[in-house]
């Protein structure tokens, strides 16, 4: 019987504080930054065979609070700063009127 046959979830903060350790961890030929994380290595973290959508939902705003997003891609995650999105583009009044 392996780990993940009885299901003992971790508290989503404690998977959070390790997505952040890991965000912060040299690996891949970088120092830190954004990853991405299979669902077999979610379930790892999770501590559950299953990883259902109320879990995701808990990690990624347990990871949120700590400055960080999780994107669900279907078959992956990948977790990006939130400062990563700061210098975007903004949509303002004028090019949606331009649009519509």
């Amino acid at each position: 019987m392996n780990e993940l046959d009885t299901c003992q979830p971790r508290p989503a903060e404690a998977v959070a504080q390790r997505l952040e350790e890991l965000y912060e961890t040299t690996f891949a030929g970088k120092a830190r930054g954004r990853f991405r994380l299979s669902m077999k290595h979610l379930r790892l973290l999770t501590g559950c065979r299953r990883v259902y959508p109320e879990t995701v939902l808990a990690v990624a705003r347990a990871l949120y609070e700590r400055g960080y997003v999780l994107v669900d891609m279907e078959t992956y995650f990948v977790v990006l700063s939130q400062r990563t999105f700061s210098s975007y583009r903004r949509v303002n009044d004028a090019i949606l009127e331009r649009l519509c």
